[in-house]
Parts: C-alpha cells; structure tokens; sequence
C-alpha cells in the first residue's frame, strides 16, 4: 500500500516502544495504595495520566497520586524496549518530517525513548506541552505545527483508542493503526508493527503482508 503525505506523527507507547508491562505494574502499585478496587490500566492506554489521576481521585489527592504514578512509571522506564521495525524507521527518516507526540510527561517520555534506542526529534511533543491531552487533538496538532506542516498533511500512527480519536479530531489524513490492540479502534488501517515500512517525505509506503485490516 502506498499512501500520500508530507510528514508523520507517531504515538511512542505501543507503536514505537514497549513499556505496557512497566506501566500496568506501576499503575497496579498506585491502585492498591490509593485503593482503587478493580482498576485496570489497559483500559485506559493513550490517556496522560494527570488527567486520568484526576478522574480517579479527585482534587484533594491528585498531588499526592500524580507525584507517585510519575515516581513508579520513571523508575520503570529503562525497562523500555523499541518494537519491530521502530528503530529501522525512525533512523531511516530525515529531520523535520517526522515527530513523536506521546501522552507521557516529557521526562518519562524522553527516558523511554533513550532506553529504546530512539532518536529523538526536535520538535518532541509531550503530555505537558498541550492544554488537553489524548482524545483531544491538541497533541497531533502542535505535532504538525512543529513541524510547519498542517495535521491534514500528516499520517499518524497509533495504536489506542484514545490516540487514534485524537488524530481523527485533528483532521490527520490518515491513521495507521499499530498492532491488535489497534483492531478494536477506528483507525483507518491497521498494521502489525513498523517492519518494512518506508517513508521519503512523500509516500508512505506499507508492505501488503503487514496490513490485518484494512
């Protein structure tokens, strides 16, 4: 498959690097010492976590829950591994075509991405840059306007729901879905991983094997 673009975005958890087994550990030790009985974490991947805390704890114990989700997950985040084809394809890219916009905080995004061996773009887009996090397209677009493109220009890749409704309010033109998971979103497509994917500033191109639904 052969797609159009000016420039990509990417989501980093769950389509560029692997932390889900670090973050639903970390957020296992939150749940038991705030007492959140029957929190699952999964359910809730693409969303900052401040915003989620909030969701959670209300107001008077935000502070105390944010400080403590943010001590466990960067503790974890050398356990941080890149998933198939990332590295491949982000080194294959040139600057200023390409950016990452997480919902990570910036320290704790910046940590995985090292520990992945990633490079890391200038125009890195964090959870503390925008005003409102994942669903809202406020990421994919400072994503794009950092890179001097509009979001219409861009494909982004996701790989949760949460993130995949954030591109899709932002107008991108395409979303790519990353891994089963992606499956149970709307992205417009959706890949198994990054392996064999190839980029030159104006097609996107997808080995067909790759695609498991279209």
């Amino acid at each position: 498959m052969i797609l159009r673009a000016s420039a990509l975005l990417f989501d980093n958890d769950g389509v560029l690097v692997d932390s889900h087994a670090a973050v639903d550990v970390a957020w296992g030790i939150l749940g038991e010492e705030f007492g959140l009985e029957g929190f699952s974490i999964s359910n809730h991947y693409g969303t900052r976590a401040q915003d989620l805390i909030l969701e959670l704890v209300g107001e008077a114990r935000f502070e105390a829950a944010n400080n403590r989700i943010n001590e466990l997950e960067q503790s974890s985040a050398d356990k941080t591994h890149a998933l198939p084809g990332a590295v491949e394809l982000l080194h294959s890219l040139p600057a200023g075509i390409w950016t990452i916009c997480t919902s990570a905080n910036s320290n704790l995004g910046r940590a995985r991405i090292k520990a992945a061996g990633l490079p890391l773009p200038e125009q890195f887009v964090s959870g503390d840059d925008v005003a409102n996090g994942k669903p809202a397209p406020d990421p994919y677009l400072l994503g794009a306007k950092k890179l001097g493109f509009d979001a219409g220009d861009c494909i982004v890749f996701e790989d949760a729901d949460a993130g995949v409704k954030a591109a899709l309010a932002a107008g991108a033109a395409f979303v790519v879905g990353v891994s089963k998971r992606a499956l149970e979103t709307d992205a417009d497509i959706v890949v198994e991983d990054l392996a064999g994917i190839s980029f030159d500033g104006k097609q996107l191109v997808i080995p067909e094997h790759k695609i498991i639904r279209r």
